[in-house]
């Protein structure tokens, strides 16, 4: 194997090596906003401590996802027919409110939660390419050694 060929083989080596051990970090890095569940308790001391930024009320799931000044995301549920009282309360201490439009509430209360089976395919079909181009790498090398 001669000199150039043999550096050929190192630097493809390297790119697949690189790119099976990037894809993982990719696909985590496209990641959405996890929420964190709390009881109405620690909704009312978040909002008497004025710790939250901003508020976003699902009307169908009786649901406010919740920005805090610290940037953790949480989810609180309210009691029915409460959602005038709470948007109030919420203005009242100085948080941005964004109620939901009927059409996106209805679209997130059909949403189910993500399935990571996608992932795992991406991540399948990932590994296998890299392993067919160092076959095929391996097998072009090994004939023009026979050359």
């Amino acid at each position: 194997m001669n000199r150039p060929t043999r550096a050929l083989t190192s630097v493809v080596l390297a790119v697949c090596v690189a790119l099976s051990l990037l894809a993982p970090a990719a696909i985590a890095a496209e990641s959405t906003i996890t929420y964190q569940h709390e009881s109405e308790g620690a909704f009312a001391q978040q909002l008497a401590a004025k710790q939250i930024q901003s508020a976003i009320v699902n009307k169908r799931l009786r649901t406010l996802r919740l920005t805090l000044k610290d940037g953790r995301h949480v989810l609180a549920k309210y009691p029915k027919h409460q959602e005038p009282v709470m948007v109030a309360k919420l203005k009242a201490r100085g948080v941005a409110v964004t109620v939901l439009a009927k059409s996106d509430a209805e679209k997130e209360a059909k949403t189910k939660k993500p399935t990571h089976h996608k992932i795992r395919y991406i991540v399948a079909a990932v590994v296998i390419a890299v392993i067919v181009i160092v076959a095929a790498v391996v097998l072009v090398n090994r004939r023009r050694q026979r050359d």
